[in-house]
């Protein structure tokens, strides 16, 4: 059966690097991801299961690998030749228990949680981090009866979502879909968790001014999550969530996901020092524009040297910038950090939220809430802008890699379809969402 593998390569490493200057996703053209026949991963005991992809998405970090533009800090954390593939619903082989202990029937739908902690790894006692209910913190990634990875999708014995040829994983990471939730729903629940995490972890108030700085998947994510928590009493709302983006269509949807207003990213400060009466500090007419104070909290959902360094000069002393979308190396001036004694806070992956002093609520089990809810607040399937078969991976990745200017938002590989290798099908939408626009598929 077809699937895409990542092999360990520095040369083609390197000539993605180099194609990916002409856009983001054109790596996948020279670099070492490539298709191939590959045998299904087996079970490696009881606890473990086969899971036949349907819809898997392409996400941030997935670019970014592609691409040739990940952290080195990751390189130790993975093993090779991996199939890449973290955001998947698919459908179980065989019987099997969920994560809450529910039975699952053979041919259930599944979300994976894809983080591979000490539990997945079969190491007892689990750390700290694990045992309170992180496993996206869990310090043995590289230990235990598996091969180095954080996550389904970058360890090379679990397989991952962009494969035909299925992939196993542990009881601790399914999760039923919800009879209701269409696929193209369920494919957001791992990005939604991501979101609900970030979403949930600043202390916050109800006269708090937040702002979050992009809306592409993972901004929208936690405007969504803030929302969300908010209307269902978990979370104070914020007076004010004011969000900068890019583009239009980005804007549209983080107003319908619950932001106050959202705006051109350039105009995000402007609106945070009127909301927050702060004064301008620099010369806006030469990009040096910070305020004296500022939002309480600031969602960096973009991860490059300008978001970060916007969300330091919009953040308020002693605030709280949250960086969601993933960094790479970059050369930033801390001064700010230091001198208004902000504190700088990484959110990663999901496994437990706490809300006051009411029993831990698994992130999961949230964002398939959350799922159901987007899908009737604006629309089954409005996040998911194209599908694509498998052996057209270069297109789908240039798609997801130009999402934005495209109108677009998720763009995923749909491995139901079952297209031949060297077939050249129009790229699909989900059959269950109708089209909006027709630059969202080609």
């Amino acid at each position: 059966m077809k699937g895409l593998v990542f092999e360990r390569s520095l040369p083609r490493f390197a000539a993605a690097r180099l194609t990916s200057a002409f856009g983001s996703g054109r790596g996948a053209a020279t670099g070492p991801l490539r298709l191939a026949d590959l045998d299904p991963p087996a079970p490696r005991d009881d606890a473990w299961h086969s899971v036949r992809p349907l819809l898997s998405g392409i996400c941030g970090s997935d670019l970014a690998t592609v691409d040739g533009h990940s952290s080195r800090y990751f390189e130790e954390l993975v093993s090779f030749p991996f199939v890449p593939g973290h955001e998947v619903v698919g459908a179980l082989e065989g019987t099997a228990q969920a994560a809450d202990g529910s039975a699952l029937l053979d041919g259930a739908r599944v979300v994976i949680e894809p983080v591979l902690g000490c539990r997945a790894r079969g190491i007892e006692p689990p750390c700290v981090w694990c045992a309170a209910g992180h496993p996206g913190n869990c310090e043995r990634v590289t230990t235990g009866h598996l091969r180095p990875g954080i996550q389904t999708g970058y360890c090379a014995d679990t397989g991952g979502g962009w494969s035909a040829a299925g992939l196993v994983a542990h009881e601790s990471q399914l999760h039923a879909v919800p009879d209701g939730l269409a696929d193209v729903d369920a494919v957001l629940v791992e990005p939604l968790a991501c979101g609900l995490h970030a979403a949930s972890a600043p202390e916050r108030s109800a006269e708090d001014t937040v702002a979050v700085i992009g809306a592409g998947t993972v901004g929208l994510t936690v405007i969504a999550g803030l929302d969300f928590l908010a209307r269902k009493g978990l979370a104070p709302a914020p007076k004010a969530l004011l969000v900068g983006a890019r583009y239009r269509h980005q804007r549209s949807l983080a107003e319908a996901m619950g932001a106050t207003a959202a705006l051109p990213s350039d105009r995000l400060t402007r609106a945070v020092r009127r909301e927050s009466g702060s004064l301008v500090v620099g010369d806006p007419t030469t990009g040096g524009m910070r305020l004296s104070g500022g939002a309480d909290v600031v969602f960096d959902c973009v991860g490059s040297e300008d978001s970060l360094a916007q969300a330091l000069a919009t953040v308020r002393p002693r605030g709280r910038v949250m960086l969601v979308g993933m960094p790479g190396r970059m050369r930033l001036d801390l001064a700010p950090l230091w001198h208004r004694e902000i504190r700088l806070v990484g959110s990663y992956a999901y496994g437990s939220e706490r809300f006051g002093e009411a029993a831990p609520l698994r992130t999961f089990d949230l964002a398939l809430e959350l799922a159901g809810d987007l899908a009737q607040r604006i629309g089954s399937g409005r996040l998911v802008s194209a599908a694509y078969p498998l052996d057209r991976f270069e297109e789908a990745l240039v798609h997801a890699g130009s999402a934005g200017r495209r109108g677009a938002v998720k763009v995923v590989f749909d491995v139901r379809a079952g297209s031949p290798a060297g077939s050249r099908p129009k790229a699909q939408r989900p059959p269950d969402r109708r089209p909006r626009n027709r630059r969202d598929a080609r």
